[in-house]
């Protein structure tokens, strides 16, 4: 433990206040859905318990994770390949069940993940030639997949899709070459190019790589009045919510669709539907800018970070947290197809808030001692 006064006046008070702010909708959003204050009761001591664990975290200097960057993701295989054994909740395997408390060690792998792909990056960051040929992205393309595709086994699309967003954000920052983004951008083509044609000629081939249950996603995600009270209603109650806020919102003591459970998993999935509907327009725009301003921190501490490897960490947890909030929101109001995807911070979950303050600790950590002084 080194923390000096020197790293407090470094430390990042801003973000500090928004994560307050953060526990301030979380506990309305919560109290307004179906599941009511209970829950939301839980939801602050999940908090508190998150505050320890940053503040713990800021204790240590944050080079001890780059450390111990690779035994962290082998402890983090380890136990994604472990819940493939356990029961299935929710149509996954994706849950530790420890006594009353569910544990998703996807949440953590996100950073021991973004940690193993900053240190093999940083090592690389003196290299002028790095990256100049595509095989030189092998080596974080693989330490992504292997977590990736456990997820998938699991079965987690959204949480896997978000790991590719965290790869993609490190890779920008690194420098990746522009032809490769054409090489990926390429395959990747391909691959939708090639699902369109068994779609069209090969449906039982076709729906044993997207499953029946995935494809319906999509389908009423772009028609929810296909089946306005079967596959579309999630969706269709979430429209219907959203818009009957108005600008400010139908009050946070009134009952609404959400408190009476026309909006399923509205103290998770859905909570922000719930805020929308309770507080209007001004309050989801409200937390929407709290997002904006938390990642536009972060990413200050990112340029202004001398090291390497701390610059690539808060990289990647840029590009998890805003692809997670963009895939959250937007499939609450039909621009992103719907996926079990939590709002950080935000939404119900103990091992998702406690993973999310640990990770936000980690930048902190980084900001505090982002100049490395010379008898350091």
């Amino acid at each position: 433990m080194n923390l000096e006064k020197r790293h407090l006046k470094q430390l990042d008070w801003s973000i500090l206040a928004i994560l307050l702010a953060f526990g301030l909708f979380s506990y309305l959003g919560i109290s307004g859905s179906a599941d009511g204050v209970e829950k939301a009761n839980m939801q602050l001591l999940w908090y508190a318990f998150g505050f320890v664990v940053l503040l713990v975290t800021l204790l240590f200097d944050f080079r001890i994770f780059h450390q111990t960057a690779y035994i962290l993701y082998g402890i983090g295989i380890i136990l994604l390949i472990g819940v493939l054994g356990t029961e299935e909740q929710y149509g996954a395997t994706s849950w530790y069940k420890i006594g009353s408390i569910n544990f998703q060690p996807s949440e953590l792998m996100k950073l021991f993940t973004i940690l193993a792909v900053a240190r093999i990056m940083a090592n690389q960051a003196d290299n002028p030639d790095r990256y100049r040929s595509f095989y030189q992205l092998m080596p974080a393309g693989l330490l992504l997949a292997v977590p990736t595709l456990l997820i998938l086994i699991q079965p987690d699309l959204g949480t896997a899709v978000v790991y590719c967003g965290m790869l993609a954000t490190m890779l920008i920052v690194g420098g990746i070459r522009l032809r490769h983004v054409m090489y990926i951008g390429t395959l990747i083509g391909s691959f939708f190019v090639g699902m369109t044609f068994l779609y069209q000629y090969k449906r039982d081939i076709f729906h044993k790589i997207i499953k029946e249950y995935q494809w319906d996603r999509i389908v009423y995600w772009l028609n929810p009045d296909l089946e306005a009270m079967g596959r579309g209603f999630q969706l269709k109650q979430s429209l219907i919510a959203v818009g009957s806020g108005q600008l400010m919102g139908k009050g946070l003591n009134t009952s609404t669709q959400a408190s009476y459970g026309w909006v399923p998993v509205g103290e998770s999935d859905f909570i922000f539907t719930v805020i929308a509907e309770k507080m209007g327009f001004i309050g989801a725009g409200c937390l929407m800018i709290l997002f904006f301003f938390l990642i536009y921190r972060m990413i200050r501490i990112a340029f202004e970070t001398t090291d390497p490897f701390g610059s690539y960490v808060v990289s990647g947890v840029v590009g998890m947290l805003t692809f997670q909030v963009f895939e959250n929101i937007g499939m609450t109001i039909q621009l992103m197809p719907i996926t079990g995807l939590p709002l950080p911070f935000i939404s119900y979950g103990g091992s998702s808030l406690l993973s999310n303050f640990l990770i936000m600790g980690v930048v902190l950590n980084i900001g505090m001692r982002k100049d490395t002084l010379r008898f350091d």
